[in-house]
């Protein structure tokens, strides 16, 4: 029979679920536009459910290169993205109450299987947003992918992509389940 996990390991788990539910209220990722006319930025925030910032400037000025709009239309899955992330929590919590490692174990995969398809699916995103321009608009411009993280220059705008808080605290709690792993080793 398989040993149950320390009550450590458990405090960790639940812990981990904690951060997991937390981070449904903090943004996930942000993108800053600097230009000469815009020299404090204009930000996006993405939230599992929400955009926020200069969404409204930014849709105007991304009108001129044929872009398609930042909404909360424009990404569906902010409908569903907060469920999925308390299921994600509550099974954390199951898992610290069985204290059984399999469990754990298959936990941690779809934690990582999750966040993988998170940037793939993050970095698909940017690829249509930035290739996928109206050939009528007013400014044409080669096709571009925005990256996930980092600096990217289109015209007199830079941008800079980064994870955010949410992001931070999802790791945080990812590092939280792999505790039990190196602590109960053998």
């Amino acid at each position: 029979m398989a040993r149950k996990l320390s009550s450590s390991s458990v405090i960790s788990i639940l812990i981990a679920a904690l951060f997991i539910i937390i981070s449904i209220f903090l943004p996930w990722w942000k993108m800053t536009f600097y230009a000469p006319q815009y020299q404090e930025g204009l930000n996006i925030s993405v939230y599992p459910y929400k955009l926020v910032g200069d969404i409204q400037i930014i849709n105007s000025l991304n009108h001129y290169i044929g872009m398609a709009n930042f909404s909360e239309e424009t990404f569906p899955e902010l409908q569903f993205l907060p469920f999925l992330i308390g299921a994600l929590a509550l099974v954390t919590i199951i898992c610290a109450l069985l204290r059984n490692k399999r469990f754990l174990y298959s936990l941690i995969g779809v934690f990582m299987t999750g966040g993988i398809y998170g940037l793939y699916y993050l970095h698909q995103t940017l690829t249509t947003f930035g290739t996928e321009l109206d050939p009528k608009a007013p400014i044409e411009i080669d096709p571009f992918v925005p990256p996930i993280m980092g600096e990217n220059t289109l015209a007199n705008f830079v941008t800079n992509s980064s994870f955010s808080f949410g992001s931070f605290v999802i790791g945080l709690a990812f590092l939280l389940m792999l505790y039990p792993i190196w602590k109960e080793r053998r």
